[in-house]
């Protein structure tokens, strides 16, 4: 929403440049993808990592009560 209310007053104020914003946009989202994808796995990778480190301190620590 915040992006096409930007675009809005990118429009009032200079209409070529909305144009042009809004033809190479799909290009900029289409480069960034990978980032995207890269960032998750490494995420995953850590998270992975940190559950493996903290398993043993679940382990030691026995059933939880409730």
């Amino acid at each position: 929403m915040l992006t096409l209310a930007v675009w809005i007053i990118l429009l009032i104020i200079c209409w070529p440049l909305a144009l042009l914003a809004l033809v190479l946009y799909p290009f900029i989202w289409l480069l960034s993808l990978p980032f995207r994808l890269v960032g998750i796995t490494m995420d995953a990778v850590f998270d992975l990592l940190s559950a493996i480190l903290h398993l043993p301190a679940r382990v030691l620590r026995g059933p939880r009560r409730s």
